[in-house]
């Protein structure tokens, strides 16, 4: 009876396993002309802002942290993606105010989101 009851554990451990979905990754970071590209495992959850010539975007993902800088029109922009409690923080800024438009779609079975920054 013992051996049946870890049977039947082990085997809904298994089920449980194969049907939880994975874990939204950020995969990698592009710099591209005038923006960022950003690729993940599956789409993330969302959300963006225009603060104070500042862009700032919070992924419900998981991922490194890591900085970088882009050229924009000729003049640096530096970007910084980092750990918060709700997730991956991606906050970019320069020394003159930002503005920033972002888009998401599957490419390739993963998933991208394309950031644009103009002035």
């Amino acid at each position: 009876m013992l051996s049946l009851a870890i049977v039947g554990l082990m085997v809904g451990l298994m089920i449980g396993r194969l049907t939880t979905p994975d874990e939204r990754e950020l995969q990698q970071v592009q710099v591209v002309q005038d923006g960022l590209d950003l690729w993940f495992n599956e789409e993330p959850e969302l959300h963006g802002e225009n603060v104070e010539g500042t862009v700032a975007l919070l992924f419900q993902a998981r991922g490194k942290a890591q900085q970088g800088q882009l050229s924009l029109q000729g003049k640096p922009v530096s970007w910084r993606l980092q750990h918060s409690q709700e997730g991956l923080l991606l906050t970019v800024v320069a020394a003159r105010p930002l503005r920033g438009e972002w888009a998401g779609a599957e490419d390739a079975g993963r998933w991208r989101v394309q950031v644009k920054l103009h002035e």
